[in-house]
């Protein structure tokens, strides 16, 4: 607490290091100056007006907001604060009346420190029985009370209650973190089509310049160049693209698999969309590649080409995704008949073939529908652990896409 009676964030050391510890990478520099916002007042002495300062000073962008979310509640779950008004207050503090000047007196020391001022407030929502405008003791709007809204503000401890602005409305910042409503913004989500095809469009860095006429925008040198000529547009354009990327994607159909039949369903409208790929080519398998490679997720008998003439009529430039949850018996990884069920003999193990993959393809990544968090204990877990020894593997989702684009464009010796 300062000496005005503030939040101070010596009081929240531990809520720093939760906050990290959820993930967020908020640095020793953002909490100085969280510090330098709670001395300058800016938190207003309520709970949700410190939310809402943290967020603003500490979170980068809206894909943490959720884990700013859980890491706030955890900390602050427990805090009891006098955000909940009863709806007859909020009934009362609509349509504020206006305020009048108020002596200098009006605002003189009988709100000490934080601590009184929530004492206070309880004491006025137990004994208030009927709306107040104008005056200097009860919750109410247009006055100098330290409680309310539309006053003369001349106080600086105090809770605005009610009103566009205020940081109470029924809710709370406690509430409103618990709830999670920024949950569908995280990067570590699952990805819908458009997400999917933002991503692949990184894919594209490997297209090589036509030798051609400048026709295409450059958006970046445009930028620049309009800035260094202060202001005045100055268009820069550049040869257009040649799609020279190749991507072969094996997703795995059928079984453990069910449950992420609409994500990759996802995976292949967005990718067949596209037109950044000088090749695409799909082709399923069930648990791990065998033998055979199908040409539909049904898997059907027939619908297959041999997996050693796929290797043989692909280039070792193609870039290749494995799509599965990787979860299987550990026999149908590592013994050569692990394929029997689809009567169609083996004679290596799934973990064989894909040691043939990596050799034949300079880069390779295997992503796994299932949340990273359940690998470990999975049933399937050695399989899974086996393949990530093998083929590097990622989460399926944005933050996993993403690292997996940029081991795609890694270049590997």
């Amino acid at each position: 607490m300062t000496k005005r009676g503030r939040f101070a964030p010596a009081m929240f050391t531990d809520f720093f290091y939760l906050m990290r510890a959820r993930g967020l990478d908020v640095s020793p520099g953002e909490w100085l100056a969280l510090e330098c916002a709670l001395d300058l007042g800016l938190a207003k002495n309520g709970l949700s007006a410190f939310y809402n300062l943290c967020r603003c000073v500490l979170v980068k962008g809206e894909s943490q907001y959720d884990k700013f979310d859980i890491a706030f509640y955890e900390y602050f779950g427990g805090v009891k604060t006098p955000e909940d008004l009863p709806a007859r207050f909020l009934q009362w503090l609509k349509a504020p009346k206006p305020g009048k000047d108020f002596p200098d007196a009006a605002y003189e020391a009988f709100v000490a420190d934080f601590e009184q001022l929530m004492r206070m407030f309880e004491e006025r929502k137990n004994e208030q029985a009927e709306r107040h405008d104008g005056g200097i003791w009860w919750i109410g709007t247009g006055g100098a009370s330290p409680f309310g809204n539309a006053g003369a503000g001349g106080r600086d401890l105090a809770i605005r209650a009610g009103g566009e602005d205020s940081a109470i409305r029924g809710g709370g910042a406690v509430r409103a973190s618990g709830e999670r409503h920024y949950r569908d913004f995280r990067q570590d989500k699952q990805l819908d089509i458009r997400t999917f095809q933002t991503a692949f469009r990184r894919l594209r860095q490997l297209s090589a310049r036509v030798d051609a006429a400048k026709t295409e925008l450059d958006i970046d040198e445009t930028v620049k160049e309009t800035s260094e000529n202060a202001g005045r547009l100055s268009l820069v354009f550049e040869k257009p693209r040649r799609n020279t990327v190749k991507l072969l994607i094996l997703i795995d159909s059928g079984g453990s698999m069910y449950p992420f039949t609409q994500l990759t369903g996802r995976l292949f409208a967005a990718v067949s969309a596209a037109n950044h790929f000088k090749d695409l080519k799909f082709y399923y398998f069930h648990n791990c590649v065998y033998k055979k490679l199908y040409t539909a997720p049904g898997l059907k008998r027939g619908e297959w080409l041999d997996t050693d003439q796929a290797l043989k009529n692909l280039g070792a430039d193609y870039k290749v995704i494995f799509v599965g949850d990787a979860s299987m018996a550990t026999y149908e990884l590592t013994q050569k008949e692990g394929a029997g069920f689809f009567g169609t003999p083996n004679e290596l193990s799934g973990y064989e073939w894909l040691a043939r993959f990596k050799r034949h393809f300079k880069r390779l990544a295997w992503l796994n529908p299932m949340p990273e968090a359940r690998w470990e204990k999975a049933r399937g877990a050695q399989t899974i652990e086996l393949i990530a020894k093998c083929v590097p593997m990622y989460p399926l989702t944005i933050d996993g896409l993403e690292a997996a684009i940029k081991g795609l464009l890694a270049v590997r010796n």
